[in-house]
């Protein structure tokens, strides 16, 4: 065995995303593990056995007001699963993911997992006997295994800490599911890098091993690959794909070239993407500055810089306007907001339009943007969309998502958090509540 063969076994054995290293006991890991998951729902303490990702995605669980004796729910059935799977990028790699792991799962009763980036089960494949008892705790297609759904879960982790993981028994955080082991990695867009789900493994102990790990990552990665290749050069050389959701600095992919925009650029290239038949200097400028005292020539130099850094042929003037057609995620939102698709529209939402800009044009369209995905999650009842939207930076301190979610999920880390955001938002002007002391203190500047 040659020393790189050696350092990458070294590697597999001090790895914390593995659940239990080889020689290790099953059994007496499980004994351990339901000890540590006694205390920490008994008392919120993690004892030392537990893995630094197990202890974190537990908290993540219980702030989301996961139960330890919940179940996951169904949200798309029938042609709603059918049209959503069909339309998914991940379709385009299930050939792959069929033939890569079918016989492996089928030959080892485990279970083929595929998750979008939400945690929805969207393909759930295998032997038939295990997918009957998986079925017991809706392991199927069209459930929802995020962390904010049914806690801690390889598909539902994976997702949300982008890296491969895996989860062994009593690490699950649903008592139902603790019976399992899983082990699954993020697949992502090869032009973007953003997540479109996650691959997964799903079955008894034996898969308590770095190898189905390992076997998972590389799967994911001849996904990508894959991916990569499907695209048809021509469609590339032809397309802009603009991601500014949750970013302060907005992505562009042309030509197969991944350019990081600006602030400023971020801000011309969102307002342009929306209007194709183009804009004037004049309509820029009141877009983009609030102090009227910038003169033109400001406005024409940042958009010499942009023409540079896009590079020939992509912005036009006369007016100002790209000459290439867009696809947007702010675009992609609207359409799925405008046509009733709440879950969906969800799904891409990666934040708040270029939160740090203050362009009056892109002000007015972030507070659109969010309000009208919030308005609509509240309205859905939807207790999974409503978690993950109040454990997002942009949702944690909303009392109205809180106390709806509350409404639907009346645990008591919910409770609790109503109760401190009313105290906070009961305070007179210019004060707030100290979570710490009790008392009144000025709110800092």
């Amino acid at each position: 065995m040659g020393p790189s063969r050696i350092a990458f076994l070294e590697a597999e054995l001090t790895d914390p995303w593995v659940a239990l290293e080889p020689g290790a006991d099953p059994a007496e890991r499980v004994r351990l593990m339901r000890r540590a998951y006694e205390a920490f729902t008994e008392a919120g303490t993690v004892p030392r056995p537990v893995r630094g990702v197990v202890a974190e995605s537990w908290r993540r669980s219980a702030r989301a007001g996961v139960v330890p004796d919940g179940t996951a729910r169904v949200e798309l059935t029938d042609g709603e699963l059918g049209s959503y799977r069909a339309e998914h990028p991940l379709a385009r790699v299930m050939p792959l993911f069929r033939e890569l792991m079918g016989t492996f799962a089928a030959d080892g009763e485990h279970l083929l997992a595929v998750c979008d980036a939400q945690g929805r089960l969207l393909w759930v494949e295998g032997h038939p006997g295990t997918r009957r008892q998986a079925g017991r705790m809706n392991f199927v297609p069209g459930a929802r295994w995020s962390e904010a759904a049914v806690g801690t879960n390889a598909p539902g982790t994976a997702v949300a800490v982008d890296r491969p993981v895996q989860v062994f028994a009593a690490e699950h955080f649903i008592r139902r599911v603790q019976p399992w082991t899983c082990a699954a990695a993020p697949v992502h867009d090869p032009r973007t890098g953003r997540v479109l789900g996650a691959v997964d493994i799903t079955g008894g102990d034996g898969l308590a091993h770095p190898h189905s790990l390992a076997f998972v990552q590389a799967v994911a990665r001849a996904a990508e690959a894959h991916l990569a290749l499907l695209a048809p050069p021509q469609a590339l050389a032809d397309s802009l794909e603009l991601t500014a959701l949750g970013r302060d600095e907005a992505q562009l992919v042309a030509d197969g070239r991944k350019i990081r925009l600006s602030r400023r650029h971020s801000e011309i290239l969102v307002l342009l993407a929306r209007h194709p038949e183009g804009l004037t200097g004049d309509e820029l400028q009141c877009a983009l500055y609030e102090d009227e005292s910038v003169t033109p020539v400001t406005l024409r130099a940042e958009l010499a810089r942009l023409r540079r850094t896009l590079g020939a042929g992509l912005l036009d003037s006369r007016p100002y306007r790209l000459t290439r057609p867009v696809e947007s995620d702010v675009a992609v939102l609207e359409r799925r907001l405008g046509s009733g698709a709440v879950t969906a529209a969800a799904a891409v939402y990666a934040g708040p339009l270029l939160p740090g800009s203050t362009a009056p044009a892109v002000t007015r369209l972030r507070r659109r943007l969010a309000d009208g995905l919030r308005t609509a999650i509240i309205a859905r009842r939807d207790p999974d969309l409503l978690a993950d939207w109040a454990r997002a930076p942009w949702g944690e301190d909303d009392l109205d998502v809180w106390r709806a979610l509350s409404a639907l999920r009346p645990a008591a880390a919910v409770h609790a958090r109503v109760a401190e955001l009313e105290s906070e938002q009961a305070a007179p002007a210019g004060w707030a509540r100290s979570p710490r002391e009790g008392r009144m203190r000025p709110r800092s500047r």
